[in-house]
């Protein structure tokens, strides 16, 4: 019988692939748009945003999400460090364009909420038991050899 965190664990994980699908599908037809001006289901450029800028958005969130997506599926070890570093650079890329080109009122919230949101995966994929078993634990060499990361 699962418990109630067994449960909620795996939702949380289900979620994060999703979002993780979501954000390969967004950043893939966001190229098809970039590249072709072809948009088969909404307009997702920004005209606020320099060339330089919608590039490096494209790139960043196609690459977040296929990195979960195969870290997830290959059960690869550094998927959380990846997803971290991949966490930074959206975050960084995010605060440029909420505080130098976005221009709707919600601009701020939206950060904050995306913010947070990267804050709360990222805990999860270090400190999860479900993550660790999928991934392996994530170990930090020191002076004294290599030392788990736990809780």
């Amino acid at each position: 019988m699962t418990t109630l965190m067994d449960r909620t664990s795996r939702g949380f994980e289900f979620l994060i692939v999703l979002a993780s699908m979501i954000m390969l599908g967004w950043g893939l037809l966001g190229f098809l748009e970039y590249f072709t001006g072809f948009a088969p289901l909404m307009p997702l450029q920004n005209a606020t945003f320099p060339v330089g800028m919608q590039t490096l958005h494209w790139i960043l969130i196609t690459a977040s999400g296929a990195t979960f997506l195969l870290g997830y599926f290959l059960c690869w070890r550094f998927t959380p460090i990846a997803m971290l570093v991949m966490f930074t650079a959206l975050a960084t890329m995010c605060a440029v364009q909420t505080f130098d080109m976005l221009e709707s009122p919600d601009r701020y919230r939206n950060f904050v909420q995306e913010c947070v949101n990267y804050v709360i995966i990222s805990i999860y994929l270090f400190r999860s038991k479900r993550v660790q078993d999928r991934f392996g634990r994530i170990t930090v060499q020191g002076r004294d050899g290599p030392s788990p990361i736990s809780a």
